[in-house]
C-alpha cells in the first residue's frame, strides 16, 4: 500500500522538474494525478491538462471535470513559477506583472477552485482536502536582485497560511514548502546563462549540505503533506533547503579543521 492510496491530486507545472517529480511521486504512492502544464512533458503517460493557470476559466473547468470524474479532489500542488527579477529600477512593469501573475496568481486561482470542490465533498478522516503550495526560501528571506520573484514567493506563503486559517475548521489543511536552489530547468535557464558560473558557486556554498536538492527532495515533502501522517500539519513555511536559511557560515569552523 502507499501512502496515497486513493487520494485524487492535482498538480501544477507537471511538465518538468519539481511538478514532475511531484507526479511521480504521487503515483507510485497510489494517487490518481492529474497534470497541469503550459506545455505536455515529454515521454509521460500521465494524465494531463494543457492550461495557463493564470486562465480562471480553463482552471475551474479542469477542477470541474477532475472532480464529476473522479467524485472528489483530495489535494492540490502548485507547482506551476517562473523566475524573474532584477534591481527594482530595471525591472519593467510587465516582467514585474508576469511574474506576480504565475506565482501568486495562479496559486491562488487554482487553490481558490480546488477549495471549491473540497468544501462539497465528505471529510476522509476528518479530512477534506490538503493544498500544498511551492513557495521559494526566497520568500522567507530576501537576495539580491530578487524583486519580483521573491515578492510573489512571500506572498504566497502567507497566502497559505491564511488559507490554513480560513478552512482549517472544515478539514482543509494548507502548507508551503520553500525550497532551496533546486536541480530545474527553471534553475538552468538563470545559471546557465554567461557569466553566472560564480553566482551559482556561490549559491551551492550557500547551502549548508554544500549542494543544490534534487526535485525529488521536495516532491517527497509534498507526498508527506498530503498523507495521514501530516494530518496535524498546517498553516507551516517548511524549509526544504539543505540548511541554506539556518544562517551564515563564515568559515569559523572550517579553520578549526572540520
Amino acid at each position: 500500500m502507499g501512502s496515497l492510496d486513493g487520494k485524487v491530486a492535482v498538480v501544477t507545472g507537471a511538465a518538468s522538474g519539481i511538478g514532475l517529480a511531484t507526479v511521480a511521486r504521487f503515483t507510485a504512492e497510489g494517487a490518481h494525478v492529474v497534470g497541469i502544464d503550459i506545455t505536455k512533458p515529454d515521454d509521460s503517460d500521465m494524465e494531463f491538462a494543457l492550461l495557463d493557470v493564470r486562465d480562471e476559466d480553463q482552471v475551474d473547468a479542469v477542477f470541474h471535470a477532475v472532480a464529476g470524474e473522479r467524485g472528489r479532489v483530495d489535494a492540490i500542488v502548485t507547482a506551476a513559477g517562473v523566475a524573474g527579477g532584477g534591481p527594482a529600477h530595471l525591472v519593467d512593469r510587465q516582467e514585474w506583472q508576469r511574474v506576480l501573475d504565475v506565482n501568486l496568481t495562479g496559486t491562488f486561482l487554482c487553490a481558490k477552485h480546488a477549495i471549491a470542490h473540497m468544501l462539497q465533498q465528505e471529510p476522509v478522516n476528518g479530512e477534506r482536502g490538503s493544498i500544498v503550495t511551492i513557495a521559494s526560501v526566497e520568500g522567507l528571506e530576501g537576495t539580491a536582485g530578487g524583486s519580483s520573484y521573491n515578492a510573489s514567493k512571500g506572498a504566497v506563503v502567507i497566502l497559505t497560511k491564511n488559507l490554513a486559517i480560513d478552512y482549517g475548521r472544515v478539514g482543509i489543511r494548507a502548507n508551503a514548502i520553500c525550497p532551496g536552489f533546486i536541480e530545474t530547468p527553471m534553475l538552468e535557464g538563470v545559471f546557465g546563462m554567461p557569466g553566472m558560473e560564480q553566482v551559482r558557486e556561490e549559491i551551492r556554498l550557500e547551502h549548508k549540505l554544500r549542494r543544490l536538492g534534487r526535485p525529488e527532495e521536495i516532491a517527497a515533502v509534498a507526498c508527506f503533506l498530503v498523507s495521514r501522517d501530516a494530518s496535524f500539519v498546517s498553516g507551516q513555511a517548511i524549509a526544504v533547503d539543505g540548511g541554506y536559511t539556518a544562517g551564515r557560515d563564515h568559515g569559523v569552523t572550517e579553520m578549526l579543521g572540520l
